[in-house]
């Protein structure tokens, strides 16, 4: 899991979630997270709000919002952005930056929901698209690096 990971790197962390699950997790309580980001540990969100019909995404967004978030980090299975589905058409171009206005108005870009791109842009928050699956990339996106994945924001 990302937390073993993270620990075994010598990096604290807590889970936080929405739905209760105190075997794997503590609850999500934003000035518990705020104390836990103020000691230095990595806050890790899972299982999204707890109410129907917000995605994940949504829910990233919403947290990155309650805490002050400089960056949202999107993990997926492709390398970031493309003109269109690089599954399907191998033609595809991956798009190193764009804005949450393009982002909105391209009807093919479906990397993130439209609410979560919306609260990203009302609140500020830059978003990175990257390959989760690939060595290293996470490391990359966390510190900042212009080589990895989309960049979205302004």
């Amino acid at each position: 899991s990302l937390q073993s990971a993270l620990e075994n790197c010598g990096v604290p962390t807590r889970v936080q979630t929405a739905i209760e699950m105190k075997e794997v997790a503590e609850p999500y309580i934003r000035r518990r997270c705020m104390r836990h980001l103020e000691k230095g540990r990595v806050v890790i969100f899972g299982a999204g709000t707890g109410n129907p019909f917000f995605t994940t995404d949504t829910c990233a967004a919403l947290r990155a919002a309650e805490i002050g978030a400089n960056c949202l980090l999107k993990a997926t299975k492709v390398d970031g952005v493309y003109n269109d589905d690089p599954v399907k058409n191998p033609e595809a171009e991956l798009i190193r930056e764009m804005s949450f206005q393009q982002m909105e108005s391209e009807m093919k870009i479906t990397v993130m929901d439209k609410t979560a791109v919306t609260l990203c842009r009302e609140n500020d928050i830059p978003v990175v698209v990257f390959n989760i699956k690939k060595k290293g990339m996470l490391t990359q996106a966390v510190q900042g690096s212009a080589t990895v994945g989309t960049r979205i924001g302004g």
